[in-house]
C-alpha cells in the first residue's frame, strides 16, 4: 500500500507511556479526523485535551510544532501530523477498509489551497483583506467538486464512509459554520446530505465528547 504522504515520525525520550497518548483539541479539524480514525480502528489511547493558548509542556516536549494532534506511541515514537495519525491507527486495524478509499488528490487539495481559502474566509482582517468574498468563492470551488463526486453515491468512495470522507469533512464543517445562512442557500444537495450524515453519526458524537483540559497530574482519560 502506498501511503498518502511520507510518514513523519520522531523519537521522544521521556518515560514510555503505558498506551499511546493523544494530545487533542476538540474543535480542531485536524484533531477531529485523527479521533475519527482512532474510533474506526478501535485503537484505545489516552486522550489529553489541551488549550491551544496554554499548551502543556509535556506536549511541547514531544513535538516542538505545538499543534494538535500529537500522538506519543508506547515505544516513544511521536506522530504529529493528523494524516499520519490516521495512517498509524488504520495500519493497526482497519475493519471498515478505510485505507482502500484514500483519494490523494482530493485530500491534498483540501489540506492545501482549500484550507488556505478557509482561513482567509474566516479571518479576513488577519490577512489584510477588505472582505471575505474572494476566499469564500475560492473555497466554494472545492465544495462544488465534492458535490459533483457525490452524485449518485452516498460517500466519496461509494456506499460507506472511508478515509477521504473523514479526512475532509471536518474542514467542510468549519467552512459551513462561517456564514450558516449563506451556506444554507447553496444548491449543493449532495454535499449537504453527505455532511449532515457524517455530523449526525454516532461516531462523530463520540469524537466530539467534551473533556476538561488536561493538566499534569490529572487522572488520565481513555479514548474511545
Amino acid at each position: 500500500m502506498k501511503l498518502l504522504f511520507q510518514t513523519r515520525y520522531s523519537s521522544y525520550n521521556k518515560s514510555m507511556p503505558e498506551r499511546p497518548i493523544l494530545y487533542s483539541f476538540r474543535r480542531c479539524p485536524y484533531a477531529m479526523r485523527a479521533r475519527m480514525a482512532l474510533l474506526a480502528s478501535e485503537q484505545a489511547v489516552t486522550l489529553r485535551e489541551v488549550l491551544l493558548r496554554d499548551k502543556p509542556q509535556a506536549m511541547l516536549d514531544a513535538s516542538e510544532k505545538g499543534t494538535v494532534p500529537v500522538l506519543v506511541l508506547d515505544d516513544g515514537v511521536v506522530v504529529d501530523e493528523s494524516i499520519d495519525v490516521m495512517h498509524w491507527a488504520l495500519k493497526e486495524s482497519d475493519p471498515e477498509n478505510w485505507l482502500a478509499s484514500i483519494d490523494t488528490t482530493l485530500i491534498e487539495a483540501n489540506d492545501g489551497w482549500f484550507k488556505q481559502a478557509l482561513d482567509h474566509y474566516k479571518y479576513p482582517s488577519r490577512y489584510d483583506l477588505e472582505d471575505a468574498q474572494g476566499p469564500r468563492a475560492k473555497g466554494l470551488e472545492h465544495l462544488k467538486e465534492i458535490d459533483d463526486r457525490l452524485s449518485g453515491q452516498r460517500f466519496l468512495a461509494g456506499d460507506q464512509a472511508g478515509f477521504a470522507d473523514n479526512a475532509i469533512f471536518p474542514f467542510i464543517r468549519q467552512f459551513s459554520m462561517v456564514d450558516e445562512k449563506w451556506f444554507a442557500s447553496l444548491e449543493l444537495s449532495n454535499l449537504k446530505r453527505w455532511l449532515a450524515g457524517l455530523l449526525e453519526s454516532e461516531r462523530f458524537e463520540t469524537a466530539m465528547v467534551k473533556y476538561a483540559p488536561w493538566q499534569d497530574g490529572d487522572a488520565e482519560t481513555l479514548f474511545p
